[in-house]
């Protein structure tokens, strides 16, 4: 195994918290994303931000808990209620651009 140095960083808790979140999504502990971070800074010579999430990418249902889920639809009837609505043929046109399908 390789030898390890720690680092110690303070940063703020919502920002840790909401990373942490991300990289569970990506199955990525911690610790090894700053080890990315810091490998990509060496090869890059310079700082990377090439790993995210897609913004316009669709929640999947099954990851949502109920109370998010209820959320989403909240959202969704408060668009109706406001006239924000767009016809069928227009969200297909939409998934088919954004997702390809």
């Amino acid at each position: 195994m390789a030898r390890t140095s720690n680092i110690f960083a303070r940063v703020e808790p919502e920002i840790k918290e909401q990373a942490e979140q991300v990289l569970e999504q990506l199955g990525i502990p911690m610790s090894n994303a700053i080890g990315l971070f810091l490998r990509q800074v060496v090869l890059q010579r310079g700082i990377p931000f090439d790993m995210k999430l897609p913004r316009s990418k669709p929640l999947p249902v099954g990851t949502l808990s109920e109370e998010q889920f209820n959320a989403e639809i909240e959202k969704g009837l408060a668009d109706l209620a406001s006239g924000k609505v767009v016809s069928a043929d227009g969200v297909a046109d939409r998934m088919r651009r954004d997702y390809g399908v």
